[in-house]
Parts: structure tokens; C-alpha cells; sequence
């Protein structure tokens, strides 16, 4: 509990929880991240309960995280059902007592505090009805996103905005892109039925696993068989459909999954580029272990925004252009995506993106394509700025694609998708 404090701290001082956990001890790993993710998923809940018990709040940053750890699994020690519990197993659950006993441990270096913290805890233990019902007349209490977040969405999906918020603080499944140059998808799928891993196929090359493993335990991974990509992040190579010999251009490739997905549909000319140099050396190892790295393939270390600085004047067939957005399609796989993020972000990435894009588009020729593509549920990163493209560029004609894609359950109550949006562009000679 101290240790994902830790990382909540982290999390409302701006750091991403990706940084942060990075540095938990493998052994502690696995507990820790099921309490921080869990405490990421109602802490506006556990942050309106502090609120209605404590009247000032607590100076000490790691003890107010403590405190808001440890609300978020009492209430969850209070209120799941035994069927909840059975149908998420992601959610950690322990005992009302072994809670409150081991949250006043992991305070012993808090003297001034575990009064405190121990108050707290029993009376929500007493008052929990009572308390639920106040908080939750608070829409971030309800929800557990930011008030701003909760605006937006209803906003933009009013019909949805409840499912949308409240799928969205579901768990994603692990999904695997199968590498069809190393293996057939019919030979994955037996491997993993030897290895006793249900799953179940979806796309092309896709495969759910019912129960997410770490990836040295799946068949294959050494080898190169698959890659751990999301089902909506595995329609971008196909709807940009390259061909054999083409010169492909991957922007704002990091870490490399779409790159490897357009080298295993063709055999391209590729140019990967990020600005991040080691986020670009991911690239590069992730193309070497599924097999996919030759002298065709160029890594490049530079602005996407400023062609100047990279472009060699030879127009590309396709382009990849998948800009940095807020990620608000992905928040139920990082949950401290909506706590890290502010209002003023759609607006500044939403000018990031037409910068790129527009910058991208001169790199395309006549007769060539370019796929836009956001990891984000919020308008102004989509739908909008694929029709402010067209406004902006004559020459660009919007050819079939997935669109806005939301992570809602489908008719068979399965959630693959993450939320994502893709846009087609042709450039008319």
C-alpha cells in the first residue's frame, strides 16, 4: 500500500504511472500495480470521501496518497459483490480488517498521522451508506474522471456518455497482432491451445487472450510470432493497405507496433520516424526480434512537425501520420491518463495535430495516400480535424475508413476496442 501510494503521488505531482512503476521491484510488481491502477479507477470517489472526513487537507503529499489508497480499498472491501468479484479479478479485494490493519502499518513512519488515518477508515467502515450516497452526488465522486473529462464526453456522446465513462474504467483485454510472415494465425492458435490459453480471434490477424499472461509465458514471443497491440490499433496498416515495393513513411512511430504491423503486410521501403530518440531504439529492437529489420527500413530522429529537417524530397506513396493526441481512447489500460490530463490539452494537442498533419501531407505524392489516426475519443482530435483537412487542402479527397471507434461493448458483450480514430486521404493529382 505505501509503495502504490508512491506512485499516486507521483501521478497528482504530473508523472505518467508508466515512469513511475517502472522502478517497483519485480517481486512487488504485480500486487502494487493491481492497487494503483485499482486506486487510479476511484479516485474521485476516494478524493470526495477524504473530503467529507477531513476538514483540512492533510500537508504530507505521501500520506494524503496513503489515506486516498486506502479508501479507495476499504470501499471496495464494503461494497463489491461476490459476482463482481468473480467477474473482475483485476479489481483487488481483501478483508474490511486486514485493510484497515495493514493501511496503519504502512503509516508507522507517520506518527502525526495514523490517528488520522485510522479514524478515517472505521468510520467509513460504520458510516459507509451514509458516505457513499453523499459523495456520489458529486459527478467525479460517480464517475471517477475529472468534472471537465465528464463535460466532454457528454458533450460529444449524448447518448453514450454514461456506457462510454463507465467502459472506459473497465480493464482492457490483452490483445496479440500475429506476425503472418513468422506464423499462420491457425498455427498461433493452436499453440496457445497447447498452452492452455483460451482466446478467441478477432481481425485479421488478431487474438484476444481471455486471461492476460506476461509475455515470456505466451508461445511464440521470442521468436517473433506476435506482438501485443489493441484490436483498433491493428486496422491502421490494413485501411492504409501498402503494396509490395511502395515507400512507406511511419510518423510519431514509437514504440514501433504499427511500424512492424505495414512491414508484415508488404515489403516496403520504410521510414520510421520519432522524435524521441529512445523510444525510437524500442522501434528498432521490436523489428528485430519479430524479424523485420533490413536495410529498407530507415530509423529517423526527428520533428514529424518539420520535413525540412528530415525529408529527403522524395515523396512518399503512404504515410502513417499517427499524432500525439490526449489518449483518451486508452484511459482504461492507463488510468491515470484522465488524472494527468487538463482541459487545456485537447486544445494544444488538437493545434500539435494539424501542425504534423499538414506538414505530412507535402510529403505525399499525387496519386498517394495518407492515414490520420488518433488513440482519442474527443472530437476535436477526429471527426473535426479530418474535416478541417479537407477545408484546408484542396487536393485531398477522403477516401473509406473506420472512423471514430469507442470502447463499447459489441452485440456478443465484448469490449475489444480501444477508442481510436482513423481518417483516409488521397492526394488527387
Amino acid at each position: 500500500m505505501l509503495a502504490s501510494a508512491r506512485h499516486v503521488q507521483a501521478v497528482l505531482g504530473g508523472r505518467s504511472l508508466s515512469d513511475s512503476l517502472v522502478h517497483t521491484p519485480a517481486a512487488q510488481r504485480p500486487a502494487v500495480q493491481a492497487i494503483t491502477f485499482h486506486t487510479m479507477r476511484r479516485l474521485g470517489l476516494a478524493t470526495e470521501l477524504r473530503n467529507l472526513m477531513v476538514n483540512r487537507v492533510p500537508p504530507d503529499a505521501l500520506f494524503d496518497a496513503l489515506l486516498r489508497v486506502a479508501l479507495a480499498l476499504l470501499e471496495t472491501a464494503l461494497s463489491l459483490s461476490d459476482e463482481e468479484a468473480e467477474r473482475r479479478p483485476d479489481i483487488p479485494r481483501y478483508a474490511v480488517h486486514t485493510v484497515v490493519d495493514q493501511a496503519v502499518r504502512a503509516a508507522k513512519d507517520m506518527p502525526a498521522y495514523k490517528g488520522l488515518l485510522n479514524a478515517c477508515l472505521r468510520r467509513l467502515t460504520r458510516e459507509h451508506k451514509a458516505l457513499l450516497a453523499q459523495a456520489c452526488k458529486r459527478p467525479e465522486a460517480k464517475w471517477n474522471f475529472p468534472d471537465w473529462w465528464i463535460r466532454a464526453v457528454r458533450q460529444a456522446y449524448p447518448q453514450q456518455w454514461q456506457a462510454l465513462l463507465a467502459a472506459s474504467d473497465q480493464p482492457g483485454p490483452m490483445s496479440l497482432r500475429v506476425n503472418l510472415r513468422a506464423i499462420s494465425i491457425d498455427d498461433m492458435c493452436a499453440a496457445l491451445t497447447q498452452a492452455d490459453m483460451p482466446h478467441e480471434r478477432v481481425g485479421q490477424a488478431g487474438v484476444v487472450l481471455a486471461r492476460a499472461r506476461p509475455v515470456t509465458e505466451i508461445p511464440g514471443f521470442n521468436q517473433g510470432w506476435w506482438s501485443v497491440q489493441d484490436a483498433s490499433a491493428q486496422l491502421a496498416a490494413p485501411c492504409l493497405a501498402p503494396i509490395d515495393g511502395e515507400r512507406v513513411l511511419d510518423a510519431c512511430a514509437a514504440p514501433g507496433g504499427k511500424t512492424a504491423h505495414l512491414l508484415e503486410c508488404a515489403d516496403v521501403e520504410l521510414w520510421a520516424l520519432d522524435d524521441d530518440k529512445v523510444r525510437l531504439e524500442r522501434v528498432g529492437q521490436n523489428l528485430t526480434r519479430l524479424g523485420l529489420m533490413s536495410p529498407r527500413v530507415q530509423l529517423h530522429c526527428s520533428d514529424a512537425a518539420a520535413p525540412a529537417q528530415w525529408w529527403d524530397g522524395k515523396p512518399f506513396d503512404a504515410v502513417l501520420a499517427d499524432v500525439p493526441c490526449t489518449a483518451s481512447g486508452v484511459v482504461r489500460r492507463h488510468p491515470d491518463i484522465r488524472w494527468l490530463r487538463r482541459e487545456s490539452d485537447v486544445a494544444r494537442t488538437a493545434a500539435l495535430q494539424r501542425r504534423i498533419a499538414d506538414a505530412l501531407w507535402q510529403t505525399v505524392k499525387p496519386g498517394g495516400r495518407m492515414l490520420y489516426a488518433t488513440c482519442s475519443i474527443f472530437p476535436q482530435e477526429g471527426e473535426l480535424q479530418a474535416q478541417r483537412f479537407l477545408q484546408t487542402h484542396g487536393d485531398a479527397q477522403r477516401m473509406p475508413a473506420p472512423g471514430q471507434l469507442l470502447p463499447l461493448p459489441d452485440e456478443s458483450g465484448h469490449m475489444w476496442f480501444d477508442g481510436f480514430f482513423y481518417a483516409l486521404f488521397t492526394k488527387r493529382a
